[in-house]
């Protein structure tokens, strides 16, 4: 089975890790719960009228874990190519993955460590999909935008990263539409 690790558990990785989980691919999160949404309050996410970051995120996390996705309260501190795919370290541990989405706010260290291409603006340059310059490897949210930093806007990003990962995964475009029958 497929392979997913998501480092970064905001509104980028969990994002990223609802298509992938959704949709059948084995997702992994990994996160430190420190990310800048427990500071937040959402008044400016579609559909969202007002809510707590912290909530936001709770909500967002159970989402998540309903469709498969597992999540860990751990530290990432290395991902290093290992054959086809990568070996990410946390905590001690390691995982095998067979794509790797980065989604660590504006901490780039880890993109450095894989040797990722960088802006000048010294943020994880990716194309439209979000798929950095090491193949199968994606960045998402303020790791790669000097200053747009949003959490829709990262939400949006881990939604790119996830549905490129299921195109490769399908060998066609993937779309992810749901439809009023499915909520049965």
């Amino acid at each position: 089975m497929t392979r997913v690790v998501i480092v970064g558990g905001g509104a980028a990785g969990l994002s990223a890790g609802l298509f992938t989980s959704k949709n059948g691919l084995e997702t992994h999160v990994f996160d430190t719960d420190n990310t800048w949404l427990h500071k937040a309050h959402l008044f400016n996410y579609l559909g969202i009228e007002s809510k707590d970051g912290t909530e936001f995120l709770e909500d967002s996390r159970e989402q998540v874990e309903s469709f498969g996705a597992e999540l860990h309260e751990a530290e990432v501190t290395s991902v290093e190519r290992a054959g086809d795919g990568y070996l990410v370290t946390a905590d001690g541990e390691e995982y095998e993955a067979d794509y790797v989405v980065l989604a660590t706010g504006a901490k780039r260290d880890l993109a450095e460590q894989l040797g990722c291409e960088f802006t000048d603006e010294d943020v994880v340059d990716v194309d439209v999909t979000m798929e950095t310059s090491i193949e199968n490897v994606y960045a998402t949210g303020a790791m790669v935008r000097a200053e747009e930093w949003q959490a829709i806007i990262s939400a949006g990003d881990g939604a790119a990263a996830a549905l490129n990962i299921l195109t490769k995964e399908k060998g066609e475009h993937f779309h992810d539409f749901d439809t009023p029958a499915d909520a049965d």
